[in-house]
């Protein structure tokens, strides 16, 4: 306890009682600049430290004597002078030797120092430093001045423990059972070592059991493992691994906390969190644990893993200090090997290369036939130059460098270059290297991490002597010296152990000048940081680095963006419908860029909603017997998606229901009203529901109980009459808390002749509430405000917005400093902006078009640590990138306001929409119904979705959206574009008959003179589209009560003929089309239009073709449109009749006649509409482009019709014998044989048989006893087949 009591006040200044001896500098500009007057607010000397010249490269350094505890410095200029330091890092060892920046936020280096001579610049370090050595690296200083520093450090002094073990030691520690709580187990340390590999900790259990913590490639792994996998199948081993870089020689802390199977593995500031499997504890293992190594080689097979070289510091156990146990010689410790109570700071010296410009310039030895040079490296880098030289008396060079992780040489005379040798591979993993290059006369070898197998020779036409300076890491850019000027660049990264001849190089005094020279390096510290760690990547983005860098990939996450952070999915079904996306399957993600990832679910866009539909893995109709309360029957559905984002989606869904069909003979599922259930269900909340389909919870009823229908009245279900005959209680579960059902439990079917089956429908969920969430803003000091908003590392923001007024803050957050921002600048302008820190940020978005025009617009804007970006609508996105190593929290305390400022200044004036923060949606509408100004909901959204209504549909508005009306359209579906098809078989006809319409929309009296005025038209415009094989036909024929006449007819060679005849007195106007034969199987589009005696044709998007008719401009007294062949006795001319003998045969699609679609009033209105139908005639599919496009989009339809909610009419027997498992098969053999057959273009009819006789073949593999079940059901039931041939 005594550290903690230390920490509350540890301020002590601590320089100022060092001795002048304690002060040291890299160089002074007299002796009364010397380090030694660097005290704070101290005049002596010249009043302050100054260097002899004022460059990147001077320090002033303190040795604090031992080890000790920093918490705080303080900074200020020379006394009385010009001079000051006005930023500085800071760095700390433990040797003088090997030193390590201090880093305050995850990426800031430099602290801001002194801004006059006086003033004293205070700062409290966010983690305290515990080092010997402190160091000031001045980075930039008074422009008018030079070097100046009088400084101050606080804190106290640091009590450790340390033993160091030599890599072939270890340290066992033996203890007394009291300690050992099964509850709680902590074990704390420090090390630090030059090794990359090593065993830290390990303790062995009874059957293989053992907990590792080792070292491996400068990572730290925690491998718990359970022993025996025979035991433990299920998760034999936990592998933890933290931290990164561990190898620098200097101090990093762990900690492992276990609290029943609780464990958490902490690294330096990083820890990890999880739960040890229920079989883990720490009672299986012995009461022992080593440090350093592994004290019986073998014992778990692991001869080849590596003892610890390094030094330890205050291990404690459970609270016991083991290193003062063992300086005491106490008998629970013993060791292997040697050990001593100090730490030994190896003598190297690693330099760092800050940036593709820095070099290291070398003298060579001069005169000597071999040239031999070793070094080490660390780098992310995939490329850079490691080495280079001219080759002495020629003129030629060689290049040492590093291409794609691999180390390649490159020798080249003037002109040719004259070979490249290969070594090593994934050199650039941040791992220490060693590389030996040497050449004699003419002969060279490199050799990579002193590995034979990584290393390569090559014999070359040259003699080699050494005598040039060696370049490391680049070059001087002054000077032609031509083996530099390569394509790749500077190497970026550390060196040591730099050797030239088998000497080594002494780069304490290259930093002193005495040999060589550089630039841009520093000398004695490795700067590597690992950029990966933390992981900034989201969503399981792959992160990777290079020196200055990160990136994140982001294939196969779901997600985009510099950090995987924004989702690539839409919300929604009802997203994808807005984009006029038609029914099909969707990935969505429920959370936007939240934890949860996205999932597939089917998107059923129909007229009026949008249907969402999550299937689950038992979708049969399943029967049960032999169950009873001892030994239940027990089934669990598993969805395509998690809880959680089942979950997510519900509560985004206006309304979700699933359909629950329960049949039963001598089955009940309550017993009595009071008693305990016979059988119930659970759902999302795992809680018993005993409400069955289409009732409430909190009633123990059925549907029946509800409406008092019952087959027996005195009981609440069907089924509780308990007779010895199938009935059934089905229907919706509609209560979005409890869906979707996770598990059905059935007891009561042991009794004779008592049987049970049960069938859960998909999950189906309709509408997007926050879609439509939306707010109106209508003064401009209006705005609503929301909690702070919390995107410290990433944010994105999106919403949609309409207005007519030329700018307006959309939202505002406000920190101290920081804030965030979101405005429409000017009519065609929106601009992001922030500040996390290092300054104001602005992204803009010009728009060609003004985005005032009162239409839906939508933004989306991201900041994460790597960039920000924004974009509006469809328009390129603009982005910024973040300043390398600058803040990157964004840290706000205000409220957010939206749709205005807390300054009241320039709010905005409409309506936002659909607004999402991280993927969280904000409840506008609620806020709005109690703020003052700010109105619930927005009108108006066909201005901007009016153009998703095709084929003459008309958008109507409703108040959370649109929906497209297709009354007066050929077309149906929710955008007007589903074709609406026919197939006429032999003698089929559908008339359709005008004077009724006209008498509707007239009500005129029947005066005949007076409705034939009104049935005169000048112009018609008529679209339809066929496909046949016969020849010739008859497509579509308007007669008039006046003899007049149109008729489209196929000719016998298959061309298309309109004809005219607008005056009973004279022939018809004949007008062929001569393309191809148009009864060749494909469907044919054809648009023909009449402006009084001009006429337009176009056939399949060919040209437009014009005619000119002569038989007069007004169609007169028209009475009926007929399709298929004329029934009525008409005056025609021949080659109708001819056509008319054959009638039509195939398929007719969307047909149009001005405002009147014909097949649609037959097919979906025939009851209502002026309609005659006679002979065959279903609808069909086979209106669409293709045969290929037509399969794709039969089965997309049917699978629709089975998961949609199913038609109120259609009986529950039909329902029953739809077996999903078997239609699923079904449809994937359709499929398979459709895709095979469209390639041969056979008629559409044929299709249709093949249909049935498939679904027959699949019904006959069917189970036995449940066709068997099947059939009861059905006789019972009778069935009432449904008439639409909807697939076919």
């Amino acid at each position: 306890m005594r550290c903690s009591q230390i920490q509350d006040n540890c301020d002590d200044q601590l320089v100022s009682a060092l001795p002048q001896s304690s002060f040291s500098s890299s160089s002074e500009l007299s002796s009364s600049h010397s380090p030694g007057f660097a005290r704070l607010n101290r005049r002596e000397g010249a009043g302050g430290w100054s260097p002899l010249v004022s460059n990147k490269y001077q320090w002033l350094q303190i040795d604090l004597g031992e080890r000790t505890e920093i918490t705080a410095v303080a900074t200020q200029g020379g006394y009385g002078s010009s001079d000051w330091v006005t930023s500085y890092l800071l760095m700390f060892s433990d040797s003088g030797q090997n030193w390590k920046q201090y880093r305050q936020e995850e990426s800031i280096w430099a602290f801001s120092g002194n801004t006059n001579a006086d003033s004293v610049v205070y700062y409290k370090l966010q983690h305290s430093i515990k080092a010997r050595f402190l160091r000031f690296v001045p980075l930039d200083w008074n422009p008018n001045g030079r070097i100046g520093m009088r400084i101050e450090v606080y804190g106290c002094t640091y009590r450790s423990e340390v033993v160091g073990f030599d890599g072939k030691s270890c340290l066992i520690y033996t203890f007394n059972q009291k300690l050992m709580s099964a509850l709680k187990d902590v074990i704390s340390l420090k090390f630090k070592t030059m090794q990359s590999d090593g065993i830290l900790l390990h303790r062995e259990g009874q059957n293989g059991d053992h907990i590792t913590l080792e070292l491996i490639k400068g990572k730290l792994s925690l491998l718990i493992n359970l022993g025996d996998t025979k035991t433990h199948p299920s998760n034999a081993q936990i592998n933890i691994t933290l931290g990164s870089l561990l190898d620098d020689q200097h101090w990093h802390s762990v900690l492992i906390e276990h609290f029943n199977n609780q464990v958490n593995f902490t690294v330096d500031k990083h820890t990890h969190h999880f739960h040890a499997k229920g079989e883990f504890n720490y009672l299986d293992l012995e009461y022992e644990l080593s440090f350093g190594g592994i004290p019986v080689p073998g014992k778990s097979g692991t001869l080849s893993r590596r003892n610890f070289h390094g030094c330890f510091e205050n291990i404690y156990y459970n609270g016991v200090n083991i290193i003062d146990l063992a300086r005491r010689h106490k008998s629970q410790i013993y060791f292997l090997g040697n050990m001593s109570f100090s730490c030994l700071e190896p003598q190297v010296v690693p330099v760092t290369f800050l940036s593709s410009s820095s070099y290291l310039a070398l003298p060579g030895t001069s005169g000597q036939d071999e040239v031999f040079i070793s070094f080490q490296f660390r780098t992310w880098n995939k490329e850079g130059l490691l080495l280079s030289s001219k080759l002495h008396q020629t003129s030629g060079g060689f290049l040492l460098y590093l291409s794609d992780g691999k180390v390649k040489i490159s020798l080249h005379k003037p002109g040719k270059a004259l070979s490249d040798i290969t070594a090593g591979a994934g050199l650039n993993n941040g791992q220490w290297h060693s590389v030996s290059f040497s050449a004699k006369r003419n002969h060279i070898s490199v050799i990579v991490d002193n590995d034979v197998t990584s290393s390569a020779h090559a014999s070359i036409p040259l003699q080699i002597y050494s005598g040039d300076p060696f370049y490391f890491g680049g070059c001087p850019s002054s000077g032609n010296i031509s083996e530099c000027n390569t394509s790749f660049g500077g190497f970026q990264g550390c060196m040591r152990l730099i050797s030239i001849g088998n000497k080594a190089v002494d780069m304490i005094s290259v930093q002193q000048n005495v040999f060589g020279n550089f630039s841009d390096l520093q000398i004695d510290l490795c700067g590597i940081i690992d950029r990966c760690l933390p992981n900034y990547c989201e969503h399981g983005g792959e992160c990777s680095q290079s020196w200055n860098s990160f990136y994140c990939n982001c294939a196969n996450t779901g997600y985009k963006g510099a950090t995987c952070h924004y989702p690539i999915y839409e919300q929604s079904c009802e997203a994808y419908k807005h984009r006029g996306n038609t029914s099909g399957f969707y990935n969505i993600d429920s959370d936007g860029s939240g934890p949860l990832g996205p999932f597939l679910v089917y998107c059923n866009m129909t007229e009026d909603a949008t249907w969402t539909i999550i299937q689950h893995n038992n979708t049969n109709l399943t029967r049960v017997k032999s169950a009873n309360r001892e030994n239940p029957h027990t089934v669990f559905f598993k969805y395509s998606a998690s809880l959680d984002q089942l979950q997510a989606t519900i509560n985004h869904a206006e309304h979700c229901e699933q359909e629950l069909a329960y049949h039963c003979k001598k089955s009940r599922l309550l017993d009595k009203p009071d008693g305990m259930p016979l059988s119930w269900w659970i759902g999302r909340t795992n809680e018993t529901q005993t409400y069955w389909g289409g009732s409430l919870p909190a009633v123990q009823k059925c549907a029946c109980g509800l409406e008092g229908s019952c087959i027996d009245s005195q009981h609440y279900c069907n089924c509780d009459a308990d007779r010895d005959e199938w009935t059934n209680d089905t229907g919706f579960l509609s209560y979005k808390e409890h869906l979707p059902v996770t598990e059905i439990v059935i007891t009561d079917t042991n009794r004779p002749n008592s049987e049970a089956a049960y069938k859960l429908g998909p999950l189906l969920c309709r509408g997007d509430r926050t879609f439509w969430n939306s707010a109106s803003f209508n003064t401009e000091t209006s705005y609503l405000h929301f909690p702070t908003f919390h995107g410290e590392l990433s944010a994105d923001v999106s919403f949609f917005f309409k207005t007519t007024a030329s700018s307006g803050v959309f939202l505002e957050n406000l920190g101290i400093q920081d804030f965030i921002r979101i405005e429409l600048y000017s009519p065609s302008e929106v601009i992001f902006s922030f500040d996390v820190g290092n300054g104001p940020s602005e992204v803009t978005v010009q728009s060609l078009t003004s985005l005032n025009d009162n239409q839906w617009h939508y933004v989306k804007a991201e900041r994460n640590i790597k960039e920000a970006s924004l974009q509006v609508d469809q328009l390129p996105q603009s982005s910024h990138s973040a300043p390398p190593d600058g803040h990157i929290r964004l840290q706000l305390n205000s409220q957010l306001f939206v749709g205005g400022t807390a300054s009241r200044q320039k709010g905005f004036l409409g309506c936002i929409r659909s607004l999402q923060m991280n993927g969280m949606a904000l409840d506008l509408k609620e806020r709005a119904k109690i703020t003052p100004g700010v109105e619930p909901g927005c009108p108006g959204h066909c201005s901007s979705y009016g153009n998703l209504c095709h084929n003459g549909g008309k958008c109507r508005e409703k108040y959370s959206g649109f929906s497209c009306d297709c009354t007066f359209s050929a077309y149906a579906g929710p955008f007007c574009k589903k074709e609406i098809s026919a197939y006429f078989g032999t003698g089929t006809s559908v008339t359709y008959n005008f004077q009724e319409y006209y008498t509707l929309a007239k009500n005129s009296s029947s005066h005949a003179s007076s409705f034939y005025a009104d049935m005169t038209l000048n112009r018609e415009a008529i679209t339809f589209a066929f496909r046949t094989t016969r020849t010739p036909s008859l497509l579509l024929y308007v007669s008039s009560f006046y003899k007049e006449y149109l008729s489209v007819i196929l000719t016998r060679n298959g061309s298309l003929q309109v004809r005219y005849k607008l005056d009973s007195h004279q022939d018809p106007d004949v007008f062929s089309i001569n393309i191809k034969s148009m009864a060749d199987g494909q469907l044919q589009h054809v648009k023909i239009n009449r402006e009084e005696e001009m006429l337009y044709v176009e056939v399949n998007q060919n040209e437009r073709m014009k005619f000119i008719l002569s038989s007069g401009t007004e169609f007169n007294a028209i009475k009926s449109l007929t399709l298929g062949k004329i029934l009525e006795n008409s005056d025609v001319d021949e080659e109708t009749m001819k056509a008319n003998s054959q009638g039509f045969i195939g398929c007719l699609s969307s047909v149009q006649f001005n405002h009147i679609a014909p097949l649609k009033a037959a097919l979906h209105h025939s009851s209502s509409a002026p309609v005659i139908v006679k002979g065959r005639f279903t609808e069909s599919n086979c209106g669409t482009l293709t045969g290929a496009d037509s399969t794709s989009s039969e089965t997309t339809h049917s699978f629709a019709d089975h998961s949609g909610p199913i038609d109120e009419g259609e009986p529950l027997a039909n329902a029953i014998r739809s077996d999903s498992a078997i239609i699923g098969g079904v449809i994937a053999v359709v499929i398979f044989i459709l895709l095979c057959i469209t390639a041969i273009a056979i008629r559409i009819y044929k299709q249709k048989n093949i249909y049935s006789k498939n679904e027959a073949k699949g019904s006959e593999n069917e189970d036995s006893a449940e066709s068997a079940l099947k059939s009861e059901l059905s006789m019972q039931n009778t069935a009432n087949e449904n008439q639409k041939e909807y697939f076919f």
